[in-house]
């Protein structure tokens, strides 16, 4: 059953922002380490390998089966990045919930219409130059839910 938008809601009858699961997103300090966890003992394979400058993290999307979700494991490039500010205040873990969306400045939009804050006024780079946005995890029941828009043609591999 899908849930028409809310009365007055300007941007009109968007019934389904997101399309999947895009990934779970994992703070750990040591991403070597993490991703011979995940392959060793879950034996997962690791799809995609980076370093993001810009969000101060080195990440690998490791896939769940033949779901097209990933696992995200982020490590801090350096001790002032938002990772290694996470891993201080929480230790290893969950950090994000990540949203596949077609459209992300559309989703962003209808979100900020709807009453929610996001991190950024336009969306940035992400893994493998996909386009992101975050919703506020105060707005958020606590969670920061990350929208990604994938670069086209685009896979996590």
């Amino acid at each position: 059953m899908t849930t028409p938008a809310p009365p007055g809601d300007p941007l009109g009858d968007v019934r389904h922002l997101f399309t999947a699961i895009d990934h779970v997103g994992i703070a750990v300090p040591d991403l070597d380490e993490a991703m011979a966890f995940y392959r060793d003992v879950y034996g997962m394979d690791v799809l995609h390998e980076e370093v993001n400058e810009e969000q101060g993290v080195r990440e690998a999307m490791v896939g769940v089966g033949n779901s097209g979700s990933c696992i995200q494991l982020l490590a801090p490039l350096t001790a002032e990045s938002t990772i290694a500010k996470f891993l201080d205040r929480n230790g290893p873990g969950i950090q994000q919930l990540a949203f596949r969306v077609a459209d992300v400045e559309h989703v962003a939009d209808v979100l900020r219409g709807r009453g929610l804050r996001l991190l950024y006024d336009a969306p940035r780079r992400g893994t493998s130059d996909s386009r992101v946005n975050f919703v506020h995890p105060k707005d958020a029941g606590g969670v920061l839910v990350e929208l990604v828009e994938p670069a086209t043609g685009a896979t996590h591999a």
